[in-house]
């Protein structure tokens, strides 16, 4: 019970949740979009009352009722698709693209920093210590010979 209750309050969890209840409503608001402006438009240029109603090809079945082929709602399924392609590009992707972008540019900046600026490391202050001890004599009198 416990590894359940720590995958559920992981953040990756509740980030993809927030994203499937917002993809959601932004697949209602291009629906929309798509069926009262887009399709009424198109067809209206090609004279239809909608991309539904455009292209139609009507089959003949055997049991008598017709089968229609709907070319003009692929279309509108197809512009529908770009639509929300467009919009996660331009406000999700290429936002996040640019912002990693100028991360890894300040992070190489700072990779890049003068030694002057840098504290000394632990290693550094260690070996700087060894070498002052090594130049002093022993508490004996005589110098240590690992000079």
């Amino acid at each position: 019970m416990k590894g359940f209750k720590e995958f559920i309050l992981r953040g990756n969890v509740i980030d993809l949740a927030v994203a499937v209840v917002i993809g959601t409503a932004f697949t209602a608001i291009v629906n929309s979009l798509v069926a009262n402006i887009f399709n009424p438009a198109i067809g209206a240029l090609f004279q239809a009352s909608s991309l539904d109603a455009l292209w139609v090809v009507t089959l003949p079945s055997i049991s008598g009722e017709d089968a229609e082929i709907r070319f003009g709602a692929v279309i509108g399924a197809v512009l529908q698709f770009l639509i929300i392609a467009a919009v996660v590009y331009f406000v999700l992707v290429l936002p996040i693209n640019h912002l990693k972008k100028s991360a890894f540019a300040r992070q190489k900046a700072e990779d890049e920093a003068t030694p002057e600026n840098l504290p000394p490391t632990e290693a550094e202050l260690l070996i700087e210590i060894r070498d002052l001890l090594a130049g002093r004599p022993s508490p004996e009198g005589t110098q240590n010979p690992r000079g």
